[in-house]
């Protein structure tokens, strides 16, 4: 690659590592946002490590999360684009994409694909399938139930695309050099300093680790944890075959496994086994330069077969090559993108799961915006890196999932699914109590909870479907007994950070929306806002003391939250954070009889006066002194008990012995999850995140515009406030047909016009119908008249169903049983 100064700077801007897709595309985006000081570092030749041998498959149909499809569509018209500018084609062609099911079910989850996307101009038809056969006529329709045509999506060369974007990152002045490889990394209280070559050194502002299946290894050079691992991937090129011309659209056979394509006239069929074989455990070869793997031939025959029968002329035809290649996977099948936890100004942008090309220029836009904002410019929840722990960096860790993830490509994801592989990696203290009790576990950040609890004598098991899943009822159980009597939830797996010293106040107040200066034993529900005044964290703060404070959070933001706290402490302030969620266990204990419950093991006095709702206090509970926080989010009376990990088995015994006459019951986070639904709490990463502001949510209450000092945020969020009325605002929805379910992704409709989609839904059991929660737009002041006046239907399977809204909970709007 030429540039005009082929002399390696000593100093730059941004350090690109990795000539990739990626790394190109990041490069051609931060310079065209006016940074020209960024150079590229490619250890070999440009696409030489995994964009080379990539299938090229350019499409937007599929896509069940926004940011995932805003990148692929933003990425399919960039490549559509980008030789009018940089004068190199990307070899794009609009032949089309074409997705089948071969069951209801797949149909199913195939038409809720269809309707999300088309909200966001996604061109998507289904067809039958004769129109299926008209398209594909090489094709055999047997077990067709139908097809999803997008007629806009289609193909690009690899290799053209980088080189285009390569040239136009050049003309916006980005430097790129090859055969330089990247030996070090420069670093200096926990900020990037540079980068270190054979070829000298390279002080920078920012770095960005784009080096794919490298990019663990280019991690730990810098201390960061990026935890991907390469694993065989294969795809069949055959000699021309008849019947097949370069127009012919992309199909995808999921239930087979397999995407088509033609290639050179003949078929490229590309698979994605469901048992794969995870690749270069010992790291990647450096030497590894355009390289393929030696092909499993008695591994990968049955998946070949199996994908044969679509199209039956490639059982005769003539086979080229077996390809076998690497490419990267991560631990939840999803990218890691964003600044690494451990270390300021590290930018990563890599684990792209085969979706390299794909979503190449989104992911370039959306990170060159962050690094030059500061700030994503859409939601990251899903693909932050900062969501990864530093165990699933572990080698058999990523071993034992890589096995299964690249099959979770083509898998069927029911609600609820679970993966099977890497399990059992983080235990409660009371995991064994609660599998004894019938509990079936999910995984969530590594830990082991419990989904829901069969009865006596039934063996815990899952039938998946799209409707009521056998566990429905036992799920029902668990929600009456909450909302008319007392419940045990394991919420251990909450994250809990002991914040400490002479300035935990100031600094905890300075990032929080509430006023944190408060009395020994309060509890704060707050947000921690950036200067956009958008959230980057829903928690409470709790007052243990004059100078110390219990940060609770999800288990699903530990890192986000830890990493933003420790990031907003002063150089040279007194404090600390320290990590305790291992040192205490947390049992939820809710429900109108909740404190009849805890009466009978403590001495303290829990009456309504002496302890009152968003109050901590240290009490005795049997032989435990445990940390009892009076707070819900369920929407009863209850109390969370912060119990040192060794007593809590014993704690857990007693309460269940103690509420045996009160209907006590074990319950699970698909109880929290119906239950926090009916009562409209929020859940950080699904109904609210990195894009939304407090007043949009309808959290303007935990605001204190007023308070001393101010809060991170507070300009933004008050010229939002100063401007006068919502035109985004959050609403929780209730179907008016008692039988459907609600998911995610359901789109609203008002007036029969689309206004927005479900962020998270689940079956209101209280309120008798399913209960949805999600944004909504308009053009107009969105207020409780505004409300009143509209007609709401969310669609699901088709079809459009009446819902109520409100801008309030519909389950005790008014406090009144969480209060007494």
């Amino acid at each position: 690659m030429e540039t005009k100064d082929n002399r390696l700077p000593t100093q730059a801007q941004v350090v690109i590592i990795g000539g990739g897709v990626i790394g190109i595309s990041t490069a051609y985006h931060l310079a065209k946002l006016g940074w020209k000081d960024v150079i590229v570092l490619e250890r070999r030749q440009l696409t030489s490590g995994t964009t080379w041998h990539a299938a090229g498959l350019i499409v937007t149909g599929g896509f069940a999360s926004e940011t995932l499809l805003t990148m692929a569509h933003y990425t399919r018209e960039l490549y559509k684009n980008l030789e009018k500018e940089t004068g190199i084609s990307t070899g794009f062609k609009p032949v089309g994409y074409v997705q089948i099911a071969g069951s209801e079910s797949r149909l199913r989850a195939l038409r809720r694909n269809a309707s999300f996307v088309r909200a966001f101009g996604v061109t998507v038809d289904e067809i039958s399938p004769t129109e299926f056969k008209k398209l594909m006529p090489i094709a055999d329709p047997t077990g067709v139930a139908a097809g999803f045509y997008t007629p806009e999506d289609g193909r690009a060369n690899p290799v053209d695309v980088t080189m285009s974007l390569a040239k136009g990152a050049r003309n916006h002045g980005a430097r790129i050099f090859e055969n330089t490889e990247v030996i070090g990394i420069s670093k200096k209280r926990g900020r990037v300093t540079g980068v270190v070559t054979a070829q000298g050194e390279i002080e920078a502002e920012y770095i960005v680790n784009c080096s794919g299946m490298w990019a663990r290894q280019i991690g730990n050079m810098a201390g960061v944890d990026i935890p991907l691992q390469a694993a065989e991937h294969y795809y069949l090129l055959t000699e021309p075959i008849q019947g097949v011309t370069p127009d012919l659209p992309i199909l995808e056979d999921v239930d087979r496994f397999a995407y088509y394509r033609e290639e050179v006239g003949g078929l490229m069929l590309g698979l994605f086994e469901p048992v794969a074989a995870p690749w270069g455990m010992k790291g990647i070869p450096k030497d590894f330069t355009f390289g393929e793997i030696q092909p499993d031939w008695d591994r990968m025959m049955p998946y070949i077969e199996t994908a044969m029968e679509r199209i039956p002329a490639l059982k005769t035809a003539g086979i080229r090559k077996l390809f076998c290649g690497p490419e990267s996977f991560t631990p939840d099948m999803t990218m890691l993108l964003g600044e690494a936890p451990e270390l300021q100004n590290f930018y990563v942008a890599a684990g792209m799961n085969s979706l390299g090309i794909l979503l190449g220029g989104g992911v370039g836009q959306v990170l060159a915006q962050w690094i030059v904002d500061g700030i994503p410019p859409v939601d990251v929840s899903e693909v932050h890196i900062n969501r990864m722990l530093p165990f699933q960096n572990t080698p058999r860790y990523l071993q034992d999932r890589t096995v299964e993830i690249l099959g979770m490509m083509y898998k069927e994801i029911f609600p609820n699914s679970q993966l099977k592989t890497a399990r059992n990696a983080r235990k409660s203290i009371l995991h064994e109590r609660l599998a004894k009790a019938g509990a079936w576990f999910g995984s969530s950040a590594g830990w082991e909870y419990p989904e829901w609890f069969a009865p006596e004598g039934v063996e815990p098991k899952v039938e998946y479907s799209w409707d009521r899943q056998n566990w429905f009822e036992y799920h029902a159980v668990e929600h009456k007994a909450c909302r008319e009597d007392v419940i045990l939830m394991d919420l251990s797996l909450m994250s809990k950070l002991l914040v400490q010293g002479r300035d935990a106040e100031s600094i905890l107040n300075r990032i929080s929306t509430r006023n944190i200066a408060m009395p020994v034993g309060r509890i704060a529900y707050t947000e921690w806002l950036n200067e956009r005044g958008t959230i980057e964290a829903d928690l409470t703060v709790t007052r243990l003391a004059e100078d110390r404070f219990m940060v609770i959070s999800s288990d699903a933001i530990h890192r986000r939250v830890e990493t933003w706290l420790n990031r907003h402490i002063p150089e040279g302030a007194h404090a600390t954070v320290t990590d305790v969620t291992s040192a205490y266990a947390m049992i939820n204990v809710q429900g109108p009889k909740s404190r009849q419950l805890l009466s009978r093991l403590t001495h303290a006095d829990l009456s309504n006066a002496a302890f009152p709702y968003m109050t901590m206090q240290e009490i005795d509970v049997h032989y435990a002194r445990a940390l009892a926080f009076r707070v819900t989010y369920l929407g009863e009376l209850g109390y969370e008990l912060y119990i040192p990990t060794e007593f809590a088995p014993t704690v857990y015994d007693k309460l269940m012995e103690a509420g045996q006459d009160l209907g006590v019951k074990n319950a699970g986070l698909q109880a929290l999850n119906s239950l926090r639904v009916e009562k409209a709490y929020r859940d950080y990463g699904h109904d609210i995140d990195v894009t939304d502001t407090p007043l949009e949510a309808g959290l303007e209450f935990i605001v204190d515009f007023n308070k001393p000092g101010g809060f991170i945020g507070k300009e933004a969020l008050l010229k939002q406030k100063q401007a006068g009325g919502l035109k985004k605002r959050f609403v929780q929805f209730l179907l008016e047909d008692p039988d459907p379910l609600l998911y995610y992704g359901e789109q609203i409709y008002r007036n029969g016009k689309w206004t927005g989609y479900l962020r998270s839904g689940s079956y209101g059991f209280t309120l008798g119908g399913a209960v949805g929660l999600g944004f909504i737009e308009a053009e107009e002041n969105i207020t409780p008249e505004f409300i009143r006046n509209s007609k709401f239907e969310i669609e699901m399977n088709g079809r459009k169903i009446p819902a109520k809204a409100s801008l309030h909970p519909m389950y005790d709007p008014k406090n009144e049983k969480i209060k007494n």
